[in-house]
């Protein structure tokens, strides 16, 4: 007997809340911030080094500890957010974000501002994967949600393309520091309208925080980058090869326990999926390959060149357009050709850029360089686009956050870790500076510490030495940059190889928006 319904109440369909675009607006603010953040500071290294005076290598460490510290905590923080609240980790650490900037805007001290610096990671750290799965909260509907993300992740390129600009204006206007000032007005916008247009979720039942996986993850990544850093640097050493061991073990310590702890702070089932661990592992050599590089044109371009701030970061432009345009079109030149294509390509793109940088010279005109940062843009505009739509589309809707937090942390390690291992190559090669005859030895010690030393050195020479003294470090700089895009080159051709060859047979959803379907069409293995 069929049921009498026709007395039974009609179901509504929930309208979504009308303020989620604005509640966007507001998440997109913390990726935006993070991305300036982390721009700013090549063009603000020649200032603090000449007030800070740091050492080569703690010159190396303000620039990768930040990077470093959140590729370790994003997977914890993620978890973290899952059990006491995604819009209350959010807030908490836009606050804490916002007061370390201060720290380190008016640090007196290289020490002070590693420090500033790591625990600005920490809070940044909670950003990220609290805004991504705050917006898949947002929006229920797959178009609109789909829509959403790809804002929250242009925002990562807008700040790539803010942050030199902003932080060239204000390096000639205010002292070094005011580039970490800039945070406090956008993290007081997005804590005041944040707490009002988000909506708190966690997960009903994410079951403990394993502080044990979490402190495995950190040291491990710790002690890599340590080891590669100080390898890198200064040759290989018993310290550098025990730290670079101890934190393997802590990293297979890590993977042993996800695997065998019944609630993990990362599913290693998911690397399972060969699209997946393919597009993560370039992603990370990519990332590896070019940031070392990029992050030091900054310095190339002020002080071998002699532009100024403002002009340094409008030179770096080029790269963000590139990628901005690219990555719109990239979803339909992976659907009309196909992902290993696109993604080979574009990785191949950035390595023969890349190896262009070989002929660069003190003297080169902007046109080689500007070149060179507009095929990087392209090139990385293609890949990264599809790569993500990859590791989204290929787990279930369910892991989507996990993923997510995975492809986060590739991008940051691999920026630390070419940070510290192209940055070692410069600084290997700028040793060997050839001090040109009447530098007394207190200033040629200074000079060979590093480039700006050299040019602080300069200062207190006779006007035809200090020329001298100049020009040779100079030309040490720039021979270490040439050396550094070459390994760059070498290891982008290597990305796009292994690009070509495991993501064989992987296609992206049918649909541009909707990767649940495109789950059910790709399965585990890629191939169709």
């Amino acid at each position: 007997m069929t049921p009498d319904v026709r007395h039974a109440p009609a179901v509504t369909p929930q309208r979504p809340p009308p303020a989620r675009w604005w509640a966007l607006a507001v998440l997109t603010l913390a990726l935006l911030l993070v991305a300036v953040d982390a721009t700013v500071l090549g063009l603000a290294m020649p200032f603090l080094s000449e007030e800070l005076r740091p050492s080569s290598t703690q010159l190396l460490w303000i620039g990768d500890v930040y990077s470093f510290v959140i590729a370790g905590l994003l997977v914890s923080m993620g978890g973290l957010g899952d059990r006491i609240g995604r819009k209350k980790l959010l807030l908490s650490g836009a606050a804490a974000f916002g007061v370390l900037s201060v720290l380190a805007a008016y640090a007196s001290t290289p020490g002070t501002l590693i420090a500033a610096r790591g625990l600005m990671g920490v809070a940044g750290a909670t950003l990220m994967p609290s805004t991504l799965a705050l917006i898949r909260n947002l929006f229920s509907d797959p178009g609109e949600r789909s829509f959403a993300i790809g804002v929250w992740g242009s925002a990562s390129m807008a700040g790539a393309a803010v942050g030199p600009v902003v932080g060239g204006f204000l390096l000639e206007h205010f002292w070094w520091g005011s580039v970490f000032l800039i945070n406090i007005p956008v993290m007081a916008v997005l804590v005041l309208f944040g707490a009002r247009l988000l909506p708190e979720s966690r997960n009903p039942a994410p079951g403990p925080w394993d502080m044990l996986s979490v402190l495995l993850s950190l040291i491990g990544m710790v002690g890599i980058v340590y080891a590669v850093k100080e390898t890198a640097a200064h040759g290989f050493g018993l310290g550098h090869l025990a730290a670079g061991a101890a934190g393997l073990l802590c990293i297979a310590g890590f993977v042993h326990r996800q695997l065998t702890i019944p609630a993990p702070l990362l599913d290693m089932r998911l690397f399972r999926n060969r699209g997946l661990t393919a597009s993560v592992l370039a992603d990370l050599l990519t990332v590896l390959g070019i940031s070392g590089t990029v992050f030091f044109l900054s310095q190339f371009f002020q002080m071998v060149q002699g532009l100024s701030p403002l002009r340094a970061g409008l030179a770096e432009i080029p790269a963000t357009l590139g990628a901005i345009v690219t990555g719109l079109l990239a979803g339909n030149a992976a659907r009309r050709y196909s992902v290993r294509a696109v993604v080979a390509g574009g990785l191949a793109a950035i390595g023969v850029a890349l190896a262009a940088l070989v002929a660069v010279t003190p003297d080169s005109g902007y046109p080689l360089v500007g070149a060179v940062l507009l095929v990087v843009g392209i090139g990385a505009g293609f890949s990264f686009t599809v790569t993500a739509d990859v590791i989204l589309s290929s787990v279930p809707q369910e892991n989507a956050g996990a993923a997510s937090a995975v492809s986060e942390t590739a991008y940051e390690l691999g920026a630390a870790l070419g940070i510290a291992f192209l940055g070692s190559i410069i600084t290997g090669r700028y040793a060997e500076i050839v001090i040109p005859d009447g530098v007394p030895a207190g200033a040629a010690e200074q000079a060979r510490q590093s480039l700006p030393g050299a040019v602080d050195a300069s200062a207190a020479l006779p006007e035809q030495t200090a020329d001298a003294l100049r020009v040779a470090a100079q030309n040490a700089f720039t021979g270490g940059l040439r050396m550094a895009s070459a390994v760059g080159a070498a290891v982008l051709l290597m990305a796009a190889g292994w690009a070509w060859r495991m993501l064989r047979g992987q296609k992206l959803g049918g649909h541009p928006t909707d990767h649940g379907r495109a789950q059910s069409r790709i399965g585990l293995g890629g191939d169709p």
